[in-house]
């Protein structure tokens, strides 16, 4: 029993390594679409003012399902283009080791939108975001990970000086979520775009 889960686990590893190139392209439209649906949703909450706690929260955590839902057709497409099976041993790895952090942004988005301490979850929500990340960055292109520190640093900066800095900045929170799950985003698909391009062309 525990040689079959050893081998089963080294399968994966290795099927995971041969396919980096594979899914590093099948990654940026994910991102790139993930970037339009933080843009959009950032756009809509400053252009309609849903800045009171409870509105804040459902309206980004139904962001989040539209992202999750799109990522999940567009890598159920590339699937099926390819010929292999969706939910592969691979596949689910990766999910595995996303599910924690992701479930932790999950809950704590609800429990704040509801007790009306909203300001602090884009900080959160990008801290835990960046943790996903990295952990999917062990199975999946390396360059994930170091896109999962930009998430860590970036948001626990910006979280110590809120907090520790006594700042009388007052800024909207879709301004600081559009930046992380709509410009951050782009900005790295446009990065897996051109440097795919550029590896195919050489």
């Amino acid at each position: 029993m525990q040689t079959n889960w050893a081998e089963e686990n080294l399968q994966t590893i290795r099927t995971l390594m041969e396919r980096s190139a594979v899914y590093r392209r099948a990654l940026a439209p994910i991102v790139i679409y993930a970037g339009v649906i933080g843009i959009l949703t950032a756009a809509a909450g400053l252009c309609f003012h849903f800045e009171r706690s409870r509105v804040f929260g459902l309206v980004w955590l139904s962001a989040a399902v539209v992202a999750v839902a799109g990522a999940f057709l567009i890598v159920r497409r590339q699937a099926l283009t390819a010929g292999e099976p969706f939910w592969s041993s691979p596949t689910r790895r990766v999910a595995q080791t996303m599910l924690p952090p992701l479930t932790v942004g999950l809950v704590l988005g609800i429990i704040f939108s509801l007790m009306n301490f909203a300001e602090i979850l884009p900080y959160l929500w990008a801290l835990l975001y960046g943790c996903a990340l990295h952990s999917a960055g062990f199975f999946i292109p390396r360059g994930l990970k170091w896109f999962g520190w930009i998430y860590i640093i970036l948001a626990s900066a910006a979280l110590g000086y809120m907090v520790l800095g006594n700042s009388n900045i007052d800024i909207s929170g879709h301004w600081v979520m559009g930046f992380f799950f709509g410009v951050l985003h782009l900005a790295y698909g446009a990065y897996l775009y051109l440097t795919e391009k550029g590896k195919n062309a050489a």
